[in-house]
């Protein structure tokens, strides 16, 4: 099969050999640059990508990757579309082989999308960026699909286990331009209900919190939105926004309301569990966090949460334990808390504190 990875690029530099060396296992790399004036050009050039020039205007990032997929040969049988902050797990070739079928619409593939300070992974899930090379098109001004255009259904999508993509930003790079772009998005779709949830979230990131309730309450009020998942991800984010309006009933209505959509979920648990802890309800924390660890299967979406995957829940329990004078209990969480953040200072202070109250 012939392989080829197509991405957009401005003022990347920095980036570039260390995503050339990762895209190497490629037949082919193209990259449409759109205004580079930090070298990235002549660096990919020297490096064997095949890089074209061009202006995007007005910016829309599903313009630029629709344009970036029309360099790819027409002869190519899966394309992968990568941004130059990230990189593969040396062997991704050869996983992707292994997965792809010749019915093959998309592949899915692990996503650690951050990371922690001390180099753990943080977000993580599975995106499907990998794509047969005709009947497919990019959608949205910004946080853009892929969409089939194509006669008929579009292949199966196949789970290429075995290939992982980092994603390693750069911090000082703005995403100001996200909210307008996101505002077009649903000007030109408002019944697109992914859309209505992000420029939501999007309201929410820039504090402004009666336009994030209003909307998110119109993504649960489309009748596309179906999608438990993310209706209980917009109910979360109208809670965090009463909090910050100080009406903590509104909050903590909403979180119930998130359980009630998505109790398969360990992030609506979690929030209620953060909340009875802000108000030092110590029986809710230890009845949310419960009902959270009783789920042991990590869904593979983005509206998954790391904070609710690691050491959060025990540390939450081991403070209800040690608040309601249940040393053993509290040791043991923290311990716990420990084993899955060993690099936290704060927690092994934790269990050197309990152990030698457990001592005294």
């Amino acid at each position: 099969m012939k392989v080829a990875v197509y991405a957009i690029c401005k003022n990347e530099a920095a980036f570039a050999q260390r995503w050339m060396a990762s895209m190497s296992e490629a037949d082919q790399v193209v990259v449409l640059d759109t205004g580079s004036q930090d070298g990235s050009v002549g660096l990919l050039r020297e490096l064997g990508a095949a890089v074209t020039e061009e202006t995007v205007s007005p910016w829309r990032f599903d313009a630029a990757r629709n344009r970036s997929l029309e360099l790819v040969d027409d002869d190519a049988d899966i394309c992968v579309c990568t941004d130059l902050d990230e990189v593969f797990h040396p062997g991704w070739r050869k996983a992707l082989e292994a997965a792809w079928t010749p019915q093959a619409g998309q592949a899915a593939y692990r996503y650690v999308w951050s990371f922690t300070p001390a180099g753990g992974e943080d977000t993580v899930f599975w995106i499907e960026k990998i794509h047969r090379r005709h009947g497919y098109r990019w959608t949205h001004p910004v946080h853009e699909v892929l969409t089939w255009t194509g006669p008929g259904q579009p292949g199966p999508t196949v789970w290429a286990r075995g290939v992982q993509l980092d994603h390693h930003p750069d911090p000082n790079k703005s995403r100001g331009q996200y909210l307008p772009l996101l505002e077009l998005s649903v000007a030109e779709d408002p019944d697109d209900d992914r859309n209505m949830h992000y420029l939501g979230r999007e309201y929410y990131f820039y504090h402004r919190w009666d336009e994030a309730i209003a909307t998110l309450e119109r993504h649960l009020a489309l009748p596309s939105a179906q999608w438990a998942d993310e209706r209980a991800a917009s109910m979360g984010y109208i809670a965090k926004c009463y909090d910050q309006k100080g009406r903590p009933d509104q909050a903590q209505r909403w979180r119930l309301r998130a359980i009630a959509e998505a109790p398969h979920l360990r992030e609506p648990w979690m929030d209620m569990a953060w909340q009875s802890y802000g108000q030092e309800d110590w029986n809710g924390v230890l009845y949310f966090t419960d009902r959270a660890l009783a789920i042991q299967d990590r869904p593979r979406s983005y509206i998954t949460q790391a904070s609710a995957w690691g050491a959060g829940p025990h540390d939450l329990r081991c403070q209800a334990f040690y608040h309601t004078n249940r040393l053993p209990q509290a040791l043991e969480e923290a311990e716990k808390a420990l084993s899955m953040a060993p690099e936290d200072g704060r927690l092994a202070g934790n269990v050197v504190a309990l152990r030698a109250a457990q001592a005294s």
